[in-house]
This record gives structure tokens, sequence and C-alpha cells, in this order.
């Protein structure tokens, strides 16, 4: 196989059969979309979708010190999360910088299963197995063994339901639990990139097709649409949600990205970066960092990354992510903007779109929540 080939998932052919549009995302051959985006992304706000997420990065970490490994490893305080529950966290650099978001399913006592974005799942791979030394644990690079389906939207938990006695009334917001759904085993997370309530289900790849095809003919009668990654993005904009690559990088710390709350310095023990994250926390209490804030166009004209955000003829602020908001009707985008121009109504704000001077309301982060 050379470099370049794409890697596929399970439901390749599945994806191929619904004619949808393939991307190269992370180095894997992705559904971008299976007709319209915003046909898709108002699925999922109003009935439910269905996307194949195979391509994120499963890495198990078992062992008598796997809850140690990942409190040194990572910024949380991963020892207190208690089996069935699943911790929303990040992996940082020595220096502080942001290396990825995950999430962290304990699956038992002494296992966990870390979530990584597929662009860094080897750079998290590796960071792992490197900060494992020391520690009577095992990383595994659990890629290969798990195929991932997501059910997103308001119809979601009755489609579900309709395929398995597991207890998903039971089933809180970042909890896991074996169950079959459908005859299939899989793991049952109440987790999602959305804004809408949903399941994330992780099952072996063979068992993939099955699940698909169990899924779409279960949400037949409430609307269930396939989707793609590009209406993923617009649901995970609208709801405030950030993307490795936009609103995180390797030049940030949590603190500079307003997610200074998964860094939990009450843990006991050192972890990695801790001493740069400690001065990040001041320099932030002192000097606030720039704002991550949303902007809404008052025009046409989409924003897009790396855009600058400007006021009274000055630069104070950029653009990490933009689009046109389908929930909205207008052009949204999220931006890292200077402390003195972050506040929600904010006058005179607006984007330079090649040389023009684009007005933009600037308000609160998220642009949408659901009712619960």
């Amino acid at each position: 196989m050379s470099s370049t080939e794409l890697r596929r998932t399970a439901l390749d052919a599945t994806h191929r059969a619904l004619g949808a549009t393939m991307t190269d995302f992370a180095g894997w051959d992705m559904p971008l979309r299976y007709g319209s985006e915003r046909d898709e992304h108002v699925a999922v706000r109003t009935r439910a979708g269905l996307f194949d997420l195979s391509h994120m990065g499963e890495i198990t970490v078992t062992g008598p010190q796997a809850a140690d490994l990942l409190n040194f490893a990572l910024v949380g305080n991963i020892g207190s999360v208690k089996p069935g529950r699943a911790r929303y966290t990040m992996i940082c650099r020595e220096d502080g910088g942001i290396l990825d978001d995950l999430i962290v399913y304990r699956l038992d006592d002494t296992e966990y299963m870390v979530v990584a974005n597929a662009s860094n799942a080897q750079v998290v791979l590796d960071a792992l197995t490197e900060r494992a030394a020391g520690f009577d644990a095992e990383v595994r690079d659990d890629r290969d063994a798990y195929a991932l389906l997501a059910v997103q939207g308001p119809q979601s938990p009755a489609i579900v339901k309709s395929l398995t006695d597991a207890d998903l009334d039971g089933l809180k917001y970042y909890a896991g639990l074996p169950g079959t759904v459908a005859g299939v085993p899989a793991l049952i997370a109440r987790t999602g990139y959305t804004g809408e309530d949903g399941f994330e289900l992780f099952v072996k790849p063979e068992h993939a097709v099955e699940l698909w095809q169990a899924l779409t003919k279960a949400g037949e009668g409430a609307g269930l649409a396939p989707c793609g990654l590009s209406c993923r993005d617009t649901l995970r904009l609208e709801a405030g949600m950030p993307l490795y690559g936009h609103e995180l990088t390797t030049a940030l710390t949590p603190f500079d990205a307003g997610l200074g709350r998964v860094v939990k310095f009450e843990k006991e023990g050192d972890f990695v970066g801790r001493a740069a994250l400690t001065e990040a926390a001041e320099r932030a209490a002192s000097e606030p960092p720039r704002v991550l804030v949303g902007l809404v166009a008052e025009g046409r004209r989409v924003p897009r990354a790396g855009y600058q955000v400007v006021a009274g003829g000055e630069v104070v602020g950029e653009v990490t992510s933009g689009a046109p908001s389908p929930t909205l009707g207008k052009p949204i985008a999220m931006a890292y903007v200077d402390p003195a121009h972050a506040a929600p109504g904010t006058e005179g704000v607006g984007v330079d779109i090649r040389g023009s001077h684009e007005p933009y309301e600037v308000v609160a982060l998220p642009f949408y929540k659901r009712q619960k």
C-alpha cells in the first residue's frame, strides 16, 4: 500500500452506493455529503442524522496504573471518572500547547478508551506510549478494532431505543454502556459533536454495514438521513464546539482557548505541562488573552478561517471557523478577538473579506442551544 493511498472505513461501499461525494480527511476517504449538506444539517436539528465516524482514533489504556498514567499524560483528572462515564479533556505538550482534545471513556476499573481526532491519532498514540514509561499500564492502538457510527438529533433516542434493550433513559450525557444494537455488540455512548442529543456506537468493523442498515431501516419513519462531514462542521460550529486545527492548536494553551476549566491543577502528582499551564493560568488572570466569540454577519458574505477581524481600522482578531448557518439563515464565524471587542453587542466590528470590511455582530457562544 503506498503512503498516499487513502484509508477506507468499513462503510466505504455503503457511502458510494448512496452516491456520497467523498473527500480526503486526515488520510481517510470520507463522505463529505450525500446530497444537500443543508438538508442533512436540518435533518439533524429537526429529526435525526446518521454519521460514519470510523476515522476517529481509539486508543486503549489498560493495567493497574492506567488511571495514574492518564492523570500524568493528560490535563484532566481521569482517576475521578467513574466506570461507565466519559470526560472531555486535552493532551498538552510540556510548553502547554494543545496536542489534541479528547474524550476518555472509563470502561472498567483498569481499562480506558481514549478517542482522539483523526488528524492527531498518531501524535496522541506516540505521546501516550512515550509517557507510559515507568507506569504499570499498556497503551494499545485500537484504531482498526472499531468502527464508529453516530446517530444525532431529537429522534435519535427513539430510533436507537427501537433496536436495543439497553437502558437508554438512564444513560446520561457523557456516559457509555455496553449493549447490543440490532443484535450487534456495541459500546453505546451518549456523546456527539452536533449540539443535539444522540449516541455514538463503537462496534467491530465487520458489524458496521449491518448496523448502518438496521439504523437506516429503523429511522425511515422518523426522517433519518445519512450525513457527511460537511454538515458535521456546520452543526458543531452552530453549537460553538471547537475543532482542532481551527480553534485549538499547539500555539494555544487551554487558557488561551477559553477552556482552562479542563486543566485540573488540584489532582495529585505532576502532569505533562503543569508548570507551563500554571504560568498560562496566571497570565490569563492578569492579562486576559484573546477571547473566542461568535460573529453573525449582517450581509451574505461568508468569512473563512484566517480572515482578519477589524474595528476602527485596526486588526483586533482572527476568524478560526466560518460558514453559512442553516439554522440562523446567515453566515456565522468563531473568532479570537481582543478582550476590548469581545462583549456581545460590541459596535463597529467587521471581518476583512478580500479587502472589504463586512459588518458583523459579536455574540456569545454557542449560536445554537437545543431545547431540553
